[in-house]
Parts: C-alpha cells; structure tokens; sequence
C-alpha cells in the first residue's frame, strides 16, 4: 500500500459495564471493550478485525468471550473459493423470477430467518468520549512528531528505571442443537413408526429409483453399458457447475417486469452521488428499523442514521496494486425501477471486503434481500480480487453458534473462525463440534499455541498525550505516579504489537 498520510487516533474504555443483548436480549448481559476512534487507517482497522474488533460507527468494540451472554466469533468466507449452496441458488433464482415476471413471493422461508447479515452492533452512544482537541491539531503536525518521536531504546538509556512497576431462559442449556432445532422428544403411546414395517422414503427418491432401474433394463436390452459418458453432463451437473457470478448476470427477457441496478457509492458528503441520495437512504433506514426491528422514529432519525453509518473512522485511500475504487466506507445501493430498495453498507480494506449493515424495504422482505446482497457482495470480492490478490476475503461480522438464527453465515463455506486466544483462523468445520459442547471455545487446539503478536514491551506503545507523540514510557517519564499502566497494558495486549506501535492512543 502507498504510504499512509494520516494515523490512527483512539481512546480506551475497557469493557467493565454490561449492556442489553441483541441475540438474546439479556438486559446486562453483553460484554466488550470498546474504544472511540477519531480517525483510522484501513490498514490498522484490517489488523484489529483480525483480533476480534468491529466497528458500529466511529466506536470500535471487542466482545469479552469469555464473559458475555452470546459469544462473538469473527466469521470471514474465501471468496474466490466460495461455490453458492442449493439454498443460495433457489434464492438467486426467486430474485431473477420476480426481475423477469414481477412475482413477489408470499411468505416464503428460504431457511435463513435473519435476513439482515449484519448483527446490532454494541451500545448506540457512549458517554465516556471526550472532546479531544484532535480536530484542532493538523495531521501533518502529528506526522512530524511521530517522525521527531524518540526511540524506547533511547529512552531506557535517559530515563533509567524511570517506568512506573508495574439470555433468557431457553438459552440457560450450553449445549445447543446444531441444526437451531429442539430435540426430538419420545413419542406419545400409540403414535410413531411401526419397527415391523420398512423406513417410510420419500416420493421423489422412489421416482428416480423407478426410473434409474428402467433407464437400465432399456441399455441392457440395447447393449448399452450403464455408466454415463463422462464427456456428457447431465442437466444437474451443467446447473451445479454455474458460477455465482452466472446465476447474477443471468440473461433476462426484454419484457421484463422490472430492473435492478447496483451501485457502489463512497461515504463522503462532497460526492454528488451521495448527497443526491442520502435523504431517501435515511427515509429506507427509518422504515426499516420500524418495521423489522421495531424502532421507535426517534431511535432510527436522521441523525441516527448518520451517526451508525456514514460517520466511518476509516480515511479513504488509494494504493498503486490495490482496487480501482480504493480503500475505505461505501454504501451498495440496490435501485430497481429507479428507487432505492436495499443498501448494504461495506468497509473495502487491505485483504477483505468487510459487511457492516444492511437495511432494505419492508415490502420486498419475501425475497430474502439480506441473503442475496451477502451473495452480491461476495462477487463483489471476487471481482475486487482481480485487481488486488490479497483481497480475498469477505467478512460476515460475528457468527454466534449459541443464537440459532445467526448460524446460518456459516453456510457461506469455505469459511473460518477467528480463534479468540491465539487469533489464527479455524476451517469452521473443526470449530463446530466445540462450539455445541460450550458456548465458548478456544478453536485452536493446538495447546502450546499463543497470542504470537502480543506486545511484551508496553512502554513501546504510542500515545498522544497534549498533541504530542510519544512511547509509553516518555508518557510516563513526564507522568511520574500515573497510575494508568494497568488500563495500558490491557489495551496494548487487546490490539497487539503491530496495532500498539502505530496507533495513536490519546491520554488526557
């Protein structure tokens, strides 16, 4: 990536006080440390997701794993790899149907009862923030402070020994059904299958049977041998073989019913696109939130809206081998027939295009516009990953095993799991069976392996402390008796090495 021109800038919460759940609404039982970040590079906000931190806004927050009701896994699927299930193409095929003939669907369940693929983000405000004289100082000020900042060795040899010493009741069973169903129970007396009599099977597996067996008395009669050409697919193997990107820009007729049109759109009031749009966004948000998770209006207005997802910490860049619409918060504005029916809101990044929310209208519910736009957004990465290689993955947020209706983003394989002790990605397939047993697990079973990016030197951390920059230890060199090393050190070892020796960590 080309050289940043602005740092990362944040200041620490901790995480001591719970708040409401929005998986399983336990009032207090939600755990996470949280951070207010000012302003961020992409690079930096890449590196801390990869430790388990997200984003709802400007707030950067941390689930406490061990601590919190319903555990967080960070989730990332392999875009180039990914092959859509047979769930995923009966729901591409339900949005070309009613883009052909205008059929909406009625009630129809396609497996996945959460359709919105992003999760409620952490507290909505947080009242900790202070206002930092940040904005006042010019970034080129703090660039040339980071570049006058003197080395830890430098100050060991000044300063000495200087440093300071330093859920609700349904969900109460850890261990849950992997499918999201109860279990079965015994049947009633007089009710059940007859152990004399065969396994009930179904009616299209006896037709294909009478008809495979009819299909070989004809080639035996003929001399045919039974097995199939190799060099002659047959039509569910031509259909298994689409790509996701064929089943999306399959041809429609020229009569069709209706028009989508997808168009990605930078956050930044100075672009025409964005502002043109913005206030028939923040009306689709409002409904939204009324309609499907029962917002009152003054908990999803205009200011609301702006403040979860156009006020991103991210800063906009560009890189010689990176994507042609370079780094940074967009909005994917979904337009059929010339309005706005869908937004999903993404982080485009150094490695990963990273789902943040979606919200859509109310009446198109029936044709699952969460599942389809994950689908959208996953080509999306693909398409992005050839013009940079190392982007290739997409980020789903959090996957809770322990919330059955959020299960379903590990249907988009292949996929993995963040491990929250060592922070090494887990093939989910590996992290399932542990993840029935207890609500939290260490997914990475290999016993000797540990955090391999921990920062073992904190005074080596940046600080910004009155517009200036420096390591930890001058910080503490100018604060003799600070007692804040304890909250330092958590901090230090929650973002890790590379994260703590470039962001700037503001101290009063």
């Amino acid at each position: 990536m080309a050289e940043n021109k602005s740092y990362t800038i944040v200041e620490y919460f901790g995480g001591d006080d719970g708040y409401r759940c929005g998986y399983c609404k336990n009032l207090k039982g939600n755990f996470s440390h949280g951070m207010w970040s000012h302003t961020m590079t992409v690079q930096d906000y890449q590196d801390l997701i990869d430790r388990g931190w997200r984003r709802s806004g400007k707030y950067v927050y941390k689930p406490i794993m061990k601590k919190t009701c319903c555990p967080q896994y960070t989730i990332r699927c392999h875009a180039p790899k990914f092959q859509p299930s047979k769930s995923h193409k009966k729901i591409l095929k339900k949005i070309n149907k009613f883009l052909s003939k205008g059929e909406l669907p009625k009630g129809e369940d396609d497996g996945e009862p959460m359709d919105s693929v992003c999760e409620e983000a952490g507290p909505r405000e947080h009242t900790k923030v202070s206002s930092l004289d940040v904005k006042c100082a010019a970034i080129t000020d703090i660039q040339k402070k980071v570049a006058e900042c003197p080395s830890v060795t430098e100050v060991q040899k000044e300063a000495g020994d200087a440093m300071p010493a330093g859920s609700e009741t349904s969900r109460k069973d850890p261990v849950s059904v992997s499918d999201g169903r109860p279990a079965a129970t015994a049947p009633k007396p007089g009710m059940g299958a007859d152990p004399s009599r065969p396994p009930c099977r179904k009616a299209k597996d006896l037709r294909k049977e009478r008809r495979l067996q009819r299909e070989q008395m004809r080639q035996h009669a003929d001399g045919v041998s039974t097995i199939s050409s190799p060099n002659q697919p047959t039509s569910s193997q031509n259909n298994q073989s689409k790509s996701l990107e064929e089943f999306i820009n399959e041809s429609l007729p020229d009569s069709s019913s209706h028009c989508l049109e997808v168009r990605l759109v930078p956050v930044n009031f100075e672009d025409p696109q964005f502002t043109s749009s913005y206030e028939e966004s923040v009306a689709l948000y409002a409904r939204y939130q009324m309609a499907i998770h029962g917002d009152d209006p003054s908990d999803c207005n205009e200011s609301e809206f702006r403040r979860f997802l156009c006020d991103s910490p991210l800063e906009a860049e560009y890189s010689p081998d990176g994507p042609e619409v370079g780094y940074g918060s967009f909005h994917q504005q979904y337009w059929l027939d010339g309005r706005i029916v869908a937004v999903g809101v993404i982080d485009i990044l150094p490695t990963c295009v990273s789902s943040v929310y979606l919200y859509y209208h109310p009446d198109f519910a029936s044709l699952s516009l969460g599942s389809y736009s994950a689908l959208r957004e996953i080509a999306f990465t693909r398409q992005l990953q050839k013009q940079s290689p190392k982007l290739s993955y997409y980020y789903l947020g959090f996957y809770i095993h322990s919330c059955p209706k959020m299960r379903y983003k590990g249907q988009y394989r292949p996929s993995d799991l963040l491990c929250p002790e060592t922070y090494v990605w887990v093939p989910i397939e590996r992290c399932l069976p542990h993840l029935d047993n207890a609500r939290y697990a260490r997914l990475n079973q290999d016993p000797d392996a540990g955090d391999a990016r921990v920062l073992k030197d904190v005074g080596r951390a940046l600080v910004l402390h009155r517009r200036t920059v420096m390591p930890y230890a001058v910080y503490c060199r100018k604060r003799r008796g600070s007692n804040d090393e304890p909250e330092v050190q958590q901090y230090a070892g929650l973002v890790g090495q590379d994260c703590a020796e470039r962001i700037l960590l503001y101290r009063s």
